[in-house]
């Protein structure tokens, strides 16, 4: 093995190296930007150097900095970032006679595969099946539109040197074509310092499923069977799992052997993903081969029981595999959540940023893995990918991982910042999802409209509204106690019955809520229901029994007002406890007015300004495009909601926030 090995890389997968790494008994040297510098992964590490500051091209894509760190530190080995640059690994090249080896495929294999332009070229030569395209560098707009008449509609956009979603766009006609030339070039030139293009027809409604490969540097090569990624946002993987429900032993093995032929094609060396996206015929085309440990790596450990980093360092000291393909099991079933930082309720995921001012992970759930990069007080930025963690559940069958990732997900605490618990939760628990009938259009198809939580039953919000109620009564009842003793011992209050009234969306029900011991008999709708729990109310996570039916829920916040936030079934819902009387004296309560928008454009989120298309006293059309915000390394066009005249451009600094904003008249 190797005595020390350096980390160019940051979050959760910088973390994952790095117990593989202490399992192995190699020392670990950890690089970070200044503003990471209480970041978990520089914690965990043995040493830590900084090598500049929060962007990433300053610091953990710094090339000589990072060289130096290696010189420095004397590390034998490197871990690169996943935006790998070919001049980075030309200049680690140079290192190989002092004796530092790169933990991943060679130069050769990675330039090839990392250019999709010539990786597609190589799989058609390796006999894999190609989605139909343009095979050449796509000069300019007017190009891309010839290009794409020439495949016909719709089309992808992508970058060349891409990967992660970014530098894609979906093109369904000329005026599109030309927008996503220009957002998909910038968006490439920013992360990844290659603005080149390609552009190949666009396979509607596929699946998205990819092949673990594992090769050393002796000709061995295996495939690790499959991880089902269609479920995705702006062509961002969303939920994993391995195995795939929709492939038979034939399809699977035919796409093992085509990805083993491709990186045999390129002899790679290394763990490695070959992605394919599959239509409702079960035809397999090559969408791309990453050169790196993908981030839904996890789920191929839990049903192959491979440490897959462990095999990447193993294979970078030069040992053959120690398996063989008849040897690779697919034992029980796996699925990963991807949690982000980012608000559901827009567009499926705008980023959030922010301290995480409580963190619990919900590791005493029984075969859940937890990949993270942070903890509580950790900030979320706007330097880097929003996401929190990978939550992967394990079962013997899909039903009991799906089980455990829905108890997962409501026993996850998180607070300080805006996440994806709700959807992911509404996801694993969709009919469709749970048959199996999904597609990467999946969450445009199943929520057109956008993405509104969940919509509760009858039940569910009886359900909730008798828990909120008896979450009520149980605060005024502790309230009236002091280290357990009553506030006044000789007034001993001999109350048992409350009437209230909750407020729950557009409606507002009474309530009536009787103590009977340690359980309270909640009345709604005529009907009683029996709450009973610890009520251990300063635990951020309260297990409820409703009628014998078990509800893990959490209070997010609550205020004097009777205003409080409980997150029910994955969705935060919001609701107003009070009393009879209190009640009927709120209707003399004035309302504030909300504020009118109708004539200001605010950013929706916090991030980078990288165009600004208009100035005050300029006349813009509903539709035109006002300014460019660039977030966690994707770049949104943000467009006139109605005709006008700009009075004013606020603030608009090169951050910007959500108070930024453009007026007009």
């Amino acid at each position: 093995t190797f005595e020390k090995l350096l980390i160019a890389n940051r979050g959760e997968i910088a973390c994952r190296v790095i117990k593989t790494c202490k399992k192995m008994g190699i020392k670990t040297v950890a690089i970070h930007s200044d503003v990471d510098a209480n970041a978990v992964h520089v914690k965990m590490a043995d040493e830590a150097v900084c090598v500049g500051p929060a962007p990433t091209s300053k610091s953990y894509l710094n090339m000589d900095a990072i060289m130096e760190v290696i010189r420095k530190t004397r590390a034998q080995a490197v871990s690169l970032n996943v935006s790998i640059c070919c001049s980075f690994l030309s200049s680690l090249s140079l290192q190989a006679s002092e004796g530092v080896t790169f933990i991943g495929p060679d130069t050769h294999a990675i330039q090839a595969m990392g250019d999709k332009i010539e990786s597609k070229l190589l799989a058609k030569n390796a006999k894999v099946n190609t989605i139909p395209g343009f095979d050449g560098v796509v000069k300019d707009a007017d190009e891309a539109v010839r290009i794409a008449r020439e495949i016909g509609y719709p089309v992808m956009i992508k970058a060349s040197a891409g990967g992660g979603g970014k530098g894609m766009r979906i093109a369904w006609d000329d005026e599109e074509t030309r927008e996503g030339f220009r957002f998909s070039s910038q968006e490439a030139a920013s992360s990844f310092g290659d603005d080149r293009l390609l552009i190949e027809k666009f396979i509607d409604n596929p699946r998205h499923i990819e092949i673990q490969v594992l090769a050393d540097k002796h000709g061995n090569a295996l495939w690790l069977n499959e991880r089902e990624c269609s479920i995705q946002r702006r062509n961002q993987k969303v939920v994993e799992e391995a195995p795939s429900t929709f492939l038979d032993p034939e399809t699977r093995r035919a796409m093992g052997e085509q990805a083993v032929a491709l990186a045999k094609a390129v002899k790679y060396s290394s763990a490695g993903t070959v992605e394919f996206l599959v239509d409702s015929s079960k035809n397999f085309y090559f969408l791309e081969m990453n050169t790196r440990l993908q981030v839904e790596h996890p789920v191929t450990e839990c049903i192959t029981g491979l440490d897959l980093v462990q095999e990447m360092i193993r294979v970078a000291k030069g040992y053959p595999l120690r398996h063989k393909q008849a040897d690779i099991p697919i034992n029980g079933w796996a699925v990963e959540c991807r949690v982000y930082a980012e608000d559901p309720y827009k567009s499926f995921g705008l980023p959030s940023i922010g301290k995480l001012s409580q963190y619990q992970e919900p590791l005493h759930v029984p075969s859940v893995r937890v990949d993270s990069g942070i903890q509580q007080g950790s900030d979320i930025s706007i330097y880097y990918d929003p996401m929190i963690s990978k939550l992967i559940t394990y079962g013997s069958n899909r039903a009991e991982a799906l089980k455990r990732m829905e108890e997962a997900l409501d026993n996850y605490v998180i607070r300080g910042v805006a996440h994806n618990i709700s959807l992911l939760r509404e996801v694993i628990v969709h009919p469709r999802f749970v048959q199996g009938d999904i597609s990467t259009k999946f969450l445009p198809e199943v929520y057109p409209d956008g993405f509104k939580g969940h919509k509760l039953t009858d039940l569910e919000r009886r359900q909730l509204l008798a828990t909120a109620a008896s979450l009520y009564v149980a605060e005024q009842l502790r309230s009236q106690q002091f280290l357990g003793t009553p506030r006044i011992p000789i007034a001993k209050s001999k109350r048992s019955s409350w009437e209230l009234s909750v407020h729950l969306g557009d409606g507002i029900y009474p309530v009536a809520v009787s103590k009977d011991g340690s359980s309270f008999s909640v009345e709604v709708d005529g009907m009683k229901l029996n709450v009973t729990s610890e009520w251990n109310l300063a635990s951020p996570l309260l297990s409820v029994t409703i009628d014998g039916t078990q509800r893990t829920i959490q209070r997010i916040s609550r205020n004097a007002s009777g205003e409080t936030s409980i997150q029910f079934l994955g969705t935060v819902y919001k609701l107003q406890i009070l009393t009879k009387v209190a009640a009927e004296l709120s209707k003399y309560m004035p309302e504030k007015a909300a504020e009118d928008t109708s004539s200001i454009l605010r950013s929706p989120m916090p991030g980078t300004v990288v165009a600004v298309s208009v100035k005050p006293g300029d006349m813009v059309s509903e539709g035109q495009e006002i300014c460019v915000i660039e977030a966690m390394k994707m770049q949104n066009s943000m467009i006139a909601a109605k005709t006008g005249k700009v009075s004013h451009l606020r603030s608009l600094k090169t951050i910007c926030n959500l108070s930024n904003r453009i007026e007009f008249k």
